[in-house]
């Protein structure tokens, strides 16, 4: 098991990069893992067709067409870049968390608030999969609110048990 370690994030927001409005999300699987050159290839426009109150914009990615939307994340979420952690701390010394495979540890490189999701020839809508997803964050937050005596009495027959 891994861990994640978010303390320069929380910390003062100064210390790790924030790329609102530059997170993609595309609908293919990129094979490559390291610094690349997008700007000059992936080059997004905005356009005039609005959807469900969304302005949408329009790409194209190794020749196919990519009509997207950029959306904030809910109130209350942030998003994170993660990385692999480095296994020394400021000082030198060895951090408390594994180098191995079976126990890595993450740290946060960057974070955002705004994200573009690219749908494949279709225009985005309330429809998408990733804009239901943000559903479950409310029925996350009602599964793990806690529950109170008057909740328990409001649910119960005129609060006989």
């Amino acid at each position: 098991m891994g861990t994640i370690d978010l303390s320069a994030a929380a910390a003062d927001g100064t210390s790790i990069a924030d790329l609102s409005g530059q997170v993609h999300q595309v609908p293919c699987c990129i094979r490559f893992d390291g610094p690349s050159q997008v700007s000059n290839y992936f080059k997004p426009k905005s356009s005039e067709v609005e959807v469900d109150g969304v302005r949408t914009e329009e790409a194209h990615f190794r020749g196919r067409k990519l009509q997207g939307a950029t959306i904030s994340l809910p109130s209350g979420y942030s998003g994170f870049v993660l990385g692999q952690a480095s296994n020394k701390n400021a000082n030198g010394k060895r951090k408390a968390c594994g180098d191995t495979e079976e126990d890595p540890c993450w740290e946060a490189k960057a974070k955002f608030d705004k994200m573009t999701y690219w749908n494949h020839d279709t225009l985005p809508s309330k429809d998408d999969t990733i804009l239901r997803a943000f559903h479950w964050f409310n029925i996350a937050e009602a599964l793990h609110k806690p529950v109170t005596a008057e909740d328990l009495v409001a649910v119960t027959d005129n609060g006989k048990v």
